[in-house]
């Protein structure tokens, strides 16, 4: 397994997978964290503080103080040859309500112009596809899934938005992905999900997590607005949208 590794001055390092992208890449990275974490449980590796995780790279955090860097680099460069085993990957699944109507849908229209498509043959593919959330990044919470059909797959908005709306299901390139806050945003905004992806109140504050699976399930607006009440007055729990969840 091929990987570089660069340097981030005397207390860090990032393994990167220069071939790896997409899900296969982000599985790599879940295996090494995995055998890092394991390997600091067991006192094997000591000094390491924090870990960064991305689609195809891990960046290690450590106090030298507490640890040799040149040590723990060669430690973690030994698990990073290895391949990840797929079996043990076996995330959660979701099904995430999403409307895809109206004001809620404001880019709907035109991506389905570009491709060539009918609006609801957009819902349709989008809909029709499990994702698989490659990390949680940019925002907290915010969930990068892949790989989305190849004929929606459209560069990032030449123009982004100064306020996309938290709950905004977006398209750009090869990924989609969920808004848990309101913020600026240069996706394509496809519909809009009433589900909230983070609580800093939980022990988990994100509620999707990295190799969990996400299906979208299309809900009209009635729908929408239905889910959305009942979550804010606690009458349905995020948990109800995991497969099997009551």
């Amino acid at each position: 397994m091929d990987f570089r590794v660069l340097m981030m001055g005397d207390a860090a390092f990032t393994i990167e997978y220069t071939d790896l992208k997409g899900t296969v890449g982000a599985k790599q990275v879940r295996a090494l964290r995995s055998k890092v974490q394991a390997a600091i449980g067991t006192g094997e590796i000591a000094g390491v503080v924090d870990m960064i995780s991305t689609s195809r790279s891990l960046t290690v955090c450590l106090t030298p103080a507490y640890a040799g860097f040149e040590t723990v680099r060669q430690q973690v460069c030994d698990l990073a040859g290895t391949v990840a085993d797929d079996a043990s990957q076996q995330g959660r699944t979701w099904t995430l309500p999403v409307c895809y109507e109206g004001e809620l849908a404001p880019d709907l229209t035109e991506v389905a112009v570009r491709a060539g498509l009918t609006a609801q043959e957009v819902i349709n593919i989008h809909s029709g596809t499990a994702y698989s959330i490659l990390m949680i990044g940019f925002l907290p919470g915010f969930p990068f899934m892949a790989e989305i059909d190849p004929r929606l797959r459209f560069p990032r908005r030449e123009s982004p938005r100064t306020r996309v709306p938290a709950g905004s299901v977006a398209i750009a390139n090869d990924q989609t992905a969920i808004y848990p806050w309101e913020s600026p945003g240069g996706w394509h905004l496809l519909g809009r999900c009433p589900v909230a992806l983070f609580d800093a109140d939980q022990a988990v504050p994100s509620l999707l997590q990295a190799g969990e699976t996400v299906c979208f399930e299309p809900v009209s607006r009635a729908d929408f607005d239905r889910i959305e009440q009942d979550l804010k007055q606690g009458t349905l729990l995020p948990d109800s949208f995991l497969k099997g969840g009551e």
